[in-house]
């Protein structure tokens, strides 16, 4: 669609085939429903920081004399809304979108969910109830947000001067933006009293230490490590040597069958200091024995 629709500058009629005077009449094609472009020019859309400026060229004057003339707009974001809004239906699904999941209107944010305080959460300056509390960077940039939306609604309320009320939104938009991402090229970046930059909700969640390859691909986790491997000549090709120490560690659960129960029975025996040996004993109902602690690891039954 956007390949089709890039280099059109003005809403245009279809051109039916029938029209065309050289198509022989076996060639011409039924008639079909028409779209009747409105003939309004269409503006190429350019970004400057958070503005989206639309170019209009227009026509040549009526005398038919002088270049082209070009007009250029500031495309707010209501002006963008109204446009998604009046997308028909059918339309939505030519383009790819849904109208159940992906209507155009949806990619302006009318309403901003707050994150709970669990994400963002407040800590104690000095380790006790008490003492003075330091908030988290989003807290900081919400109470900010809320402050810019308190005085856009004022002006309005107080019907201020067009550029009063713009230049407040401006800022209101700039919070919001920076919410989520402060690092926006040609966009000075949301920084603290000291100086520092404040961490937004994408620098949380891109990159090697961020939430999804920090925390949730590379989380630490029991019974697992990380080493270097080397060759070794008093190994076989088709061997993996493994230190005693490291062994002890990285155990594996074994589940108790009539086929391994007195091998695991020798395990047990061994206890968790001697290579082969056993750590836990975990019977059916969750309860883990911890053969650390255990004076008679010996005396243990195990049952399948």
């Amino acid at each position: 669609v956007w390949r089709v629709c890039k280099t059109k500058r003005s809403c245009e009629n279809d051109l039916e085939d029938n029209e065309d005077p050289d198509l022989p009449d076996a060639k011409k094609l039924p008639l079909k429903g028409n779209h009747g472009g409105c003939g309004n020019p269409q503006p190429e859309v350019r970004r400057e920081g958070l503005k989206l400026w639309g170019v209009w060229k227009m026509g040549k004057d009526e005398s038919g004399e002088g270049g082209q003339q070009t007009e250029r707009r500031s495309i707010t974001p209501l002006m963008a809304l109204n446009i998604f809004r009046h997308i028909p239906s059918h339309e939505i699904q030519q383009m790819g979108l849904s109208n159940d999941y992906a209507r155009p209107e949806w990619m302006i944010v009318t309403v901003l969910p707050v994150p709970p305080p669990t994400v963002r959460p407040s800590v104690s300056m000095d380790g006790t109830s008490q003492g003075q509390r330091s908030e988290d960077d989003l807290t900081y940039k919400l109470s900010d947000i809320i402050r810019a939306n308190g005085n856009v609604r004022r002006c309005e309320q107080e019907g201020s001067p067009a550029h009063v009320v713009a230049e407040f939104e401006a800022l209101l938009q700039f919070h919001v933006a920076t919410l989520m991402d402060n690092d926006i090229a040609g966009q000075p970046q949301a920084k603290h009293k000291s100086g520092r930059a404040l961490k937004s909700i994408r620098a949380r969640l891109k990159g090697k230490e961020g939430r999804l390859r920090g925390n949730l691909m590379g989380k630490r986790v029991d019974f697992s490590a990380r080493t270097v491997i080397t060759g070794d000549p008093n190994l076989s090709l088709d061997e993996v040597g493994v230190p005693r120490s490291m062994a002890r560690g990285l155990t594996y659960p074994e589940t108790v069958t009539p086929y391994n129960i007195h091998k695991l029975h020798q395990l047990v025996k061994s206890g968790p200091s001697r290579h082969p040996g056993a750590n836990y004993v975990i019977r059916d109902g969750g309860e883990r024995i911890d053969l650390r602690y255990h004076k008679r690891a010996g005396e243990i039954m195990l049952q399948y």
